[in-house]
């Protein structure tokens, strides 16, 4: 399809829940590829403007807070801060990054609401809804969990079984139950405002479906899938107390829906950011009401009908907006086979990377992209990421740079030397990567940023072959004046590499350009062989990347595997059942044992078990007693001195590794299978009887 010749082009990314962190998933769903297209757009020099914010209203937000006993606002206050800080360090070069509670949004967000509500546009009707008798309140899908009607987990969402990942309605559930009080919630009619979608539906056949055939078939194909059915219309409010309050009469109580409220902040936030900055950046509304202005959204695929069904109605319903002009919205990420889940822990996290590799944001921002779920689910693992670091941004990338500059410092004290007769070798070398602008715009002017990257690393490749080709450390010794022009074109790949790989890796690239002071430069310039003129002083080389070792990507490994234990543990935990109670017995049976307190004077490993304990008792007898269990792996034996505990006292002596244990001592078998010495909640003489 011909593509249109915009004069300025907005681009928006996601606005993430402030109820967390930001993890791979995203990034590589969302934030990487965008800034990738903005950096871009940017070096050609073109018009654009990059929106980010957090998404601050929403049950999310809610159900952390009641969990930590704070308020809505403390959390997003809080991860604002982090997922902001986080961006801003990995290279996310958002023009504006800001908050749905801004005074601003708050304003827009109910001035857009009161217009299509003036206008006739939206339709207040009446729906059942659960509503929990014990917190007085409407539930949120959120609020409500119970049994998937599809694969049974028994905790599945009102809005999603997370286990067979079936989209629901509250409705569905079996044995629903409200997870604010836990009591069954009872169906309550309440009233609402609704965007009636089924009007809009032969409008959006048409835009999508015939006018938008270029868009990715995951994203076209989702819309059709919509489209095919009869679209209904959708709440617009929600009957909860955290949010931007409905604008309009008989509304107390409720708010805007998040998914009408959150989209109005890329609008909201381009306001802030011109009503700032208005000398640079100009009137907001030419970004986003201006025929000539092009907008895209960078999403993940769990938004795909709110970006392309729901926000282009909203807009088309207001009648003052232009529409998305593409929403290039990537798969999902998987993490080492396993789906990325926030709940259960199982994700890598932007600010604890950061931490953990500092100075690496390109390495992650390589890998995500070179990973990237753009057609279909990818998946991420640490040995990959290790792999791509050492083999192609270390071995290649890295190696080529630094065999040209040493090469240079070698031979030249570091000033690029000029450029002599051409042989056949330099020709082809310069053939080969004279139109990687060319290819590279091919890719990235339609969202294929994994295969635009494959064109930059080709120019390292191009460039090792060369030189490995031309041996210029042979060469040196009879033939000086034909090392000059290998260097002087080794050289100019250099520089190619410092321009080619300016979207994707950005602290990189500004170490590569002062390396070759290179201050500044056009992505016209692409392909070029005279980016560095004869005479042009180097710096002094270093390495651009280094190798990651075994021990630190083991590190990430057992961090998984702890969260991985820990994820089993909560879920047997919460599937425990006791076992079932024994027959019962005369009460004369349980006389005949002799259950007594004793005070652990020593403990320690018995030599050659691995499972057995070795105690010396004070059983209040004036004569300790030896006591043997099988509890080694459960304990250290120095934790377990100076303790009080409960054994059977007149169980027959045995022997067990040649010692004598005189009784047994009382353990718990939890639910995982590990034991729990049973003790006495207060001081107790030790010999006292338990009965």
């Amino acid at each position: 399809m011909e593509q249109k010749n915009y004069k300025r082009t907005t681009v928006t990314a996601a606005l993430p829940y402030a109820n967390g962190g930001v993890h791979i998933g995203h990034l590589a769903g969302v934030y990487v590829p965008a800034d990738i297209y903005v950096r871009y757009l940017r070096l050609k020099k073109k018009d654009v403007i990059f929106i980010g914010g957090s998404d601050e209203h929403g049950v999310p937000i809610t159900i952390r807070a009641k969990k930590e006993g704070i308020t809505p606002q403390d959390v997003c206050d809080r991860y604002h801060k982090i997922i902001k800080e986080s961006f801003e360090e990995f290279g996310i070069s958002f023009d504006i990054y800001s908050r749905t509670t801004s005074e601003t949004h708050n304003k827009l967000a109910s001035d857009f609401f009161k217009k299509l509500y003036d206008e006739g546009k939206l339709i207040e009707k009446d729906s059942d809804q659960y509503y929990d008798e014990e917190a007085h309140q409407f539930l949120a899908d959120r609020y409500i969990m119970g049994e998937c009607p599809h694969c049974h987990n028994p905790k599945a969402y009102g809005d999603q079984c997370e286990k067979c990942g079936s989209d629901l309605s509250p409705m569905e559930l079996i044995n629903p139950y409200s997870t604010i009080s836990g009591s069954k919630p009872v169906i309550k009619t309440t009233k609402n405002w609704y965007l009636p979608l089924n009007e809009y539906q032969e409008w959006l056949k048409q835009w999508i479906l015939e006018g938008h055939k270029e868009w990715r078939p995951n994203v076209y194909g989702q819309c059709k899938s919509w489209l095919d059915m009869d679209l209904q219309p959708r709440a617009m409010t929600r009957d909860l107390d955290w949010g931007i309050p409905v604008p309009v009469e008989g509304a107390d109580g409720k708010v805007l829906y998040v998914w009408f409220d959150a989209p109005i902040g890329y609008i909201s936030n381009t306001k802030e950011l011109c009503d700032k900055e208005p000398e640079k950046f100009g009137n907001w509304e030419q970004w986003w009401k201006d025929p000539e202005t092009r907008l895209v959204h960078f999403i993940g695929k769990d938004n795909i009908v709110f970006h392309c069904v729901i926000f282009p109605t909203m807009l088309k319903a207001h009648g003052d907006y232009i529409l998305p002009d593409n929403v290039p919205a990537n798969e999902f990420l998987n993490l080492e086979n396993d789906k990325i889940s926030t709940s259960r822990n199982w994700a890598v996290w932007l600010d604890e990377y950061l931490k953990d590799f500092p100075g690496k944001q390109d390495v992650l921002r390589y890998v995500l992209t070179a990973n990237a779920p753009e057609t279909k689910d990818n998946n991420f693992t640490w040995k990959d990421f290790q792999e791509r670091n050492n083999s192609e941004l270390v071995a290649i990338y890295g190696n080529f740079v630094n065999r040209a500059l040493q090469l240079t410092k070698k031979y030249w004290n570091g000033i690029v030397p000029a450029c002599g007769e051409l042989q056949e070798v330099d020709k082809n070398a310069i053939q080969e990567f004279k139109d990687v602008k060319e290819k590279m715009e091919a890719f990235l002017d339609i969202f294929k940023f994994r295969e635009a990257q494959k064109e930059a690393m080709n120019l390292a490749r191009i460039g090792n072959k060369y030189i490995t080709e031309c041996e210029p450390w042979k060469v040196w010794k009879t033939d000086p004046k034909r090392v000059e022009t290998i260097l002087y074109i080794s050289l100019q790949l250099v520089a190619n590499l410092a321009i080619a790989f300016e979207p994707f890796l950005p602290f990189s690239s500004k170490d590569l350009r002062q390396l070759i002071n290179l201050n500044s430069f056009d992505w016209s310039e692409l392909g070029s062989t005279e980016l560095l003129k004869p005479g042009h002083q180097l710096a002094e080389p270093h390495l651009l990347f280094e190798k990651i070792e075994d021990e630190t990507i083991n590190v990430q490994l057992q961090k998984l595997e702890d969260t991985k234990k820990a994820n089993e543990a909560a879920a047997a935990a919460a599937n425990y059942k006791a076992l079932p109670v024994k027959e019962n017995i005369p009460f004369e049976d349980f006389e005949k044992l002799d259950i007594r307190v004793g005070h652990i004077k020593d403990c320690q490993k018995v030599k050659k078990s691995n499972k057995l304990l070795q105690f010396t008792i004070d059983d209040g007898s004036g004569q300790d007693r030896t006591i043997l269990s099988g509890i080694a792996k459960f304990y250290n034996p120095e934790d377990l001195i100076g303790k009080d505990v409960l054994f059977v006292a007149n169980f027959a002596p045995r022997k067990m590794m040649g010692i004598e244990s005189q009784g047994m001592i009382l353990s718990a078998v939890n639910f995982d299978g590990s034991l729990t010495v049973t003790s006495t909640l207060g001081s107790v003489k030790p010999g006292s009887q338990v009965g």
